[in-house]
């Protein structure tokens, strides 16, 4: 008879895990499809939660005989979850978003790097003159929204462009540079304000754009305030500043792991 419930018990599991596996392909077919924009980031995150969160649920009620989880997960959670995902829409969104860059979905899905001795340029050049700009590295989460709203220029990234763009008087100089790959994508984007109450009184529109879209994607924003020169790093929500070159550099070169350490050295003065 115990030989007969565990054969059913593990039938049942096998049973759940192929379905589990199909669903798994299924999302990662539609996450090829939808590479490049901005909801890739929140079916990573879905895929995550469903796939790896899913299996390993299972395997523990399965395991230790857990009914009274395993009620809840089929009775009760389905009733409560749209209203917390209507009532808590953004917050949900954000937290998808961020599973979505787990290291594990990572191995996937590779974006390319950019050229980061550009950008490190670009930002010395900006905070020496004292001009105003943002400047938004995409990675995994594609950020193709934001270009379209912007003026595309899909030029070779240039250190030279990104300070001509940033120029007083330039009609795109208010906006921000997204950059993909090896590629100026776009000037003269709109990025989404962060409603964070922590922000520092004292930043402006330009931080608060700059750290709203890294709320929203996993892109990385580069500030430079045109009232001190000062260069800020956004990533995940998170505002740090008072880099010079050398910084910079090297915390461009953690995130996204390219840097050319032969080049010339740049100076934010």
């Amino acid at each position: 008879m115990e030989k007969i419930i565990g054969k059913l018990d593990f039938e049942v599991l096998l049973r759940n895990s192929i379905e589990i596996f199909i669903i798994f392909l299924m999302f990662y077919f539609v996450l090829g499809f939808m590479q490049g924009t901005r909801g890739v980031g929140i079916l990573r995150g879905l895929v995550f939660l469903l796939v790896i969160a899913t299996v390993t649920l299972l395997f523990i009620i399965r395991k230790f005989q857990l009914y009274t989880v395993d009620w809840l997960l089929t009775e009760f959670l389905p009733w409560v979850t749209i209203p917390f995902i209507i009532l808590f829409q953004p917050e949900f969104r954000r937290a998808l978003v961020r599973l979505g860059q787990n290291p594990f979905l990572g191995a996937f899905f590779r974006a390319e790097a950019p050229i980061l001795e550009e950008v490190v340029k670009a930002a010395a050049t900006l905070s020496k003159n004292r001009l105003g700009g943002i400047i938004a590295i995409e990675r995994k989460v594609g950020l193709d929204n934001f270009i379209e709203g912007g003026n595309r220029i899909n030029a070779d990234l240039s250190s030279d462009l990104i300070n001509t763009i940033f120029w007083p008087g330039s009609p795109m100089h208010d906006g921000a540079v997204i950059v993909q790959g090896n590629k100026i994508a776009a000037a003269g984007c709109l990025l989404p304000l962060s409603d964070n109450p922590n922000i520092d009184k004292a930043l402006g529109t330009r931080h608060r754009a700059g750290l709203g879209l890294t709320e929203e994607t996993d892109a990385i924003s580069i500030i430079v305030s045109e009232r001190t020169g000062n260069v800020s790093l956004a990533v995940r929500g998170q505002l740090s500043g008072g880099y010079d070159a050398q910084g910079l550099r090297k915390a461009l070169d953690q995130l996204l792991g390219q840097v050319d350490h032969n080049s010339k050295e740049a100076s934010l003065g």
